[in-house]
């Protein structure tokens, strides 16, 4: 069977608080020069390689993992899943 690499983008959902992202605009961003930058947002980064049939079973797959192992917290995170195209 054919290798997927799938892309996994976890970011906290607009509502939700991001101390990290604020702190990056403020603390390096803001005091470093770059005060046009108006908003900062930090997220995770997976790419995976799965074992499919096709790229359809491996996005399945993906988000099957990503929900059943609590990779992310869906109250606060949004999820972006897509096959890495090269």
């Amino acid at each position: 069977m054919p290798i997927h690499v799938v892309e996994i983008i976890i970011e906290n959902k607009p509502a939700a608080k991001d101390p990290e992202g604020t702190t990056i605009q403020r603390d390096l961003l803001n005091k470093g020069g770059y005060e046009q930058v108006k908003s900062v947002r930090t997220g995770k980064y997976l790419r995976v390689s799965i074992e499919a049939k096709d790229e359809t079973e491996a996005l399945e797959m993906t988000r099957n993992f990503c929900n059943d192992l609590r990779i992310y917290n869906p109250v606060v995170h949004s999820i972006d899943i897509k096959i890495k195209k090269d």
